[in-house]
């Protein structure tokens, strides 16, 4: 935004525009700086220009003939251009502005172009704090159903010109003018049209005082004022100024030539008074009434963009009954009011719709923090209320400055997502059949709307998206990849819209996660990783942080489950029969342990770095074999007996599962090559047996925290069962235990995979 001294240092003055032949534009795809190009074009102007991202506007000016870059540099700026910018554009920061300086390229605002190309016009400006836009459009569209084909600039996009600026061949000019920045002083009004005016924009006029000095002084320049005889800033200024000014009555009606009251398509009391301004100020910029052509132009205004702006209407997901949603730029508590008051009138009280929702951004804190009590019973004219952040622009934030404060002055229900991105998400959830719901503020929030829309589309899939993440950097990527492509496969077969992505890799060389976010990302991230930094609740933690759903178990227990020697602990205080043993980290002394021995690090896969050490010569060579993949190692008895695996399904303990290696030791080689293991199911144990394993395994899990499907190896012992480790996300390759202890129990390797699908997304 603007300051007053760059406003008096940094800008050239209006007059050495006489002297340009080439305009550069910077953010030349606004709706704004877009009719300026044109407007330039127009009059056989060069213009040229930058923006941050491509859009539509832009491809309708570079087919016009006009340059654009994408992407800010001052690369394409040359000696005789005028650089210039809207209000939004850092002058400190700019590499457009920076190029200009080295040039000695003189710097122009927005407005200053815009009031030197009217300066030929009898110009009506609207101005005052609230109702511009919609007054503006009113009168422009009276003008030009009264024949004086006015050209037209308003700040908002009007839907009957498909843009913001209308260029017209007679002697009026109908605008917008903003006392924000003191941008309405480079006009040259002949009329001017007072809503109203009240304390706004205090980062730039701090008081009543400054920004009531700063409107007279325009309305000063003019030879005609209407002003709203019930406002009290707008009285003020009436009678401090030289010119005649003519009051109008905001509370009544508008009406034909007859005396009948005109059906305004937009609603609300604020409504009709922007209506009543507009033709006020139609009869005194022209000398004479408006006929019905004119009132009936006003009548039927659809509304500009974001106002009462009608985004969706239709059928919630399912269709079990109709909301509509709409976007809004009323920001300050009177327009935040009226604006609720309207929407209230057109659709709860006509019995369209039963309940008014209300997504509000607060847009900047000089604004904010002194309404706070202000906004909250502005909001409370809507039945619930949701609240994000503030919207900062430039600004940076004030301390106790919060929509945390506003919605604790709120009666109404209420909730408050701090993070933007996630209201579509989080609103589709709260929303009910019969609802209304406007998004509302200045901001970004204009985001909000159109993404809701696509959030209430995506729940129309006919079929859970799953992405299936797989591969990741640990030691046990390659075991990922055939897991993540068995489990994909069987997506597929099972019609689920599949994506098979390596997370990690992407992360690493493009850093492009767009995968995960917006309308388009998955139902359910389906994690076939295994080792550290991928099952450890490393890739949990991510999709945390995306707020996505994922298969397994959460971030702890996927932390404590990794962790040998936290699990031990756990599982021995749940009663679970855990090996004894050592952790052994680089530097400690050796272990004096009976042998034989297992050596383990403490958190990698169950095969990884693992030793079986009979003779104590031979331990030191195997921990550091250990360490050489983890910062710890265990030194653990060797239990002898039965090896085998128990997978648990919820709450669900599976078949054990045998597993006899023909090497006669189970290692990363004999666990993962096929036919290398002989893989026994059910385990050859007897009855009591088998229950106590089932029975350990679910209280393995449990006392974990764990979800989904977990697998624990134990080895069965003539007198005790032990647990070695609980796995949560168990490997599904085709040499898997998990698959092969499923299947005994009548589940084919696709029910499997569904049953996990299922499972995870009932449990998010």
């Amino acid at each position: 935004m603007r300051t007053k001294q760059e406003i008096a240092t940094r800008f050239a003055p209006r007059e050495q525009l006489d002297s340009i032949q080439s305009f550069f534009l910077v953010g030349i795809g606004g709706a704004g700086m877009s009719g300026v190009a044109r407007m330039l074009q127009n009059r056989g102007f060069t213009v040229r220009g930058t923006d941050s991202t491509p859009s539509d506007l832009i491809l309708d000016l570079i087919e016009s003939g006009i340059e654009v870059k994408i992407g800010h540099s001052g690369e394409s700026i040359q000696r005789g251009d005028a650089l210039v910018l809207t209000d939004a554009i850092p002058l400190d920061t700019s590499p457009e502005v920076a190029r200009a300086m080295e040039l000695g390229v003189p710097l122009f605002r927005r407005s200053q172009v815009l009031g030197w190309l009217l300066r030929d016009k009898k110009t009506i400006a609207v101005t005052g704090t609230h109702g511009k836009t919609t007054t503006t459009s009113m009168l422009a569209l009276a003008m030009v159903a009264e024949g004086f084909d006015p050209t037209v600039v308003v700040g908002a996009e009007v839907p009957a010109w498909g843009t913001s600026i209308r260029e017209g061949a007679g002697d009026y000019a109908v605008i917008e003018a903003c006392e924000a920045y003191d941008s309405l002083h480079d006009f040259d009004p002949h009329t001017v049209v007072l809503t109203n005016l009240e304390l706004d924009h205090v980062d730039f006029h701090e008081t009543w005082e400054n920004l009531r000095d700063s409107v007279t002084r325009f309305v000063n320049r003019a030879e005609h004022l209407v002003f709203n005889s019930a406002d009290a800033g707008s009285v003020e200024i009436a009678g401090r100024v030289r010119c005649q000014g003519v009051g109008f009555e905001p509370s009544g009606s508008p009406v034909d030539e007859s005396g009948a009251p005109l059906s305004l398509a937009q609603k609300g009391a604020h409504n009709r008074a922007n209506a009543l301004a507009a033709l006020a100020g139609f009869s005194q910029a022209v000398g004479r009434e408006s006929t019905d052509a004119g009132r009936q132009a006003i009548a039927g205004f659809g509304g500009a963009e974001r106002r009462q702006q009608v985004i969706f209407e239709g059928q919630t997901p399912g269709g079990t009954g109709e909301i509509t949603i709409l976007d809004d730029y009323a920001h300050h508590p009177t327009e935040v009011t009226v604006a609720l008051q309207a929407i209230r009138e057109g659709w709860i009280a006509t019995g369209k719709r039963q309940r008014l929702v209300v997504v509000f951004q607060p847009h900047l804190y000089t604004r904010t923090a002194p309404l706070i009590s202000e906004f909250a019973a502005s909001l409370d004219e809507a039945d619930f209320v949701v609240l994000t952040d503030i919207y900062p622009a430039r600004e940076a934030p004030i301390p106790g400055v919060s929509s945390v404060r506003i919605g604790e002055k709120l009666t109404k229900p209420s909730r408050y997502v701090p993070a933007r991105y996630l209201l579509p998400r989080e609103v589709a959830a709260w929303i009910q059949p019969g609802d209304v719901i406007v998004g509302m503020g200045a901001g970004n929030i204009s985001e909000f709307a159109p993404g809701l829309a696509a959030e209430l589309k995506r729940r129309e899939r006919p079929t859970p998206k799953v992405l299936v993440a797989y591969a990741g950097s640990s030691p046990e990527r390659e075991v990922s990849i055939h897991s993540g492509r068995a489990i994909f496969a069987g997506l597929k077969e099972l019609r689920y819209d599949a994506q098979l992505v390596d997370l990690s890799q992407v992360a690493l060389s493009s850093g492009d996660l767009s995968v995960l976010v917006g309308a388009d990302r998955p139902d359910l991230v389906f994690l076939a990783l295994h080792g550290p930094g991928d099952e450890d609740g490393t890739a949990q933690g991510l999709l945390e942080f995306f707020h996505i759903p994922y298969t397994g178990s959460g971030i702890q227990a996927s932390a404590i489950a990794m962790d040998k020697e936290a699990t031990k602990r756990v599982l021995s205080a749940a009663g679970v029969p855990v090996p004894q043993g050592v952790q052994v980290r680089r530097g400690d002394p050796l272990p004096d342990l009976p042998m034989p021995v297992v050596v383990k690090p403490n958190s990698q896969g169950s095969t990884v770095g693992l030793s079986f050490v009979h003779d104590a010569a031979e331990l030191p060579a195997a921990i550091e074999k250990a360490l050489a993949h983890d910062e710890a190692c265990l030194v653990e008895e060797m239990v002898q007996g039965v090896e085998i695996s128990v997978p648990v399904f919820g709450d669900r303990a599976m078949p054990p599962v045998e597993v006899v290696p023909k090497s006669g030791s189970y290692d990363f080689e004999m666990k993962y090559t096929p036919g290398a293991t002989e893989e026994i199911c059910p385990a050859r144990l007897t009855p009591e047996q088998t229950q106590i394993a089932m029975d350990q395994a679910v209280r393995a899990h449990q006392a974990l925290g764990c979800r989904g499907i977990t697998r624990t190896d134990m080895i069965v012992t003539k007198d005790r069962i032990v647990a070695l480790e609980t796995n949560t996300l168990p490997g599904m390759t085709p040499t898997s235990l998990v698959p092969r202890s499923a299947k005994e129990a009548g589940m084919s390797f696709n029910d499997v995979v569904k049953w996990i699908v299922e499972d995870a997304l009932s449990q998010h």
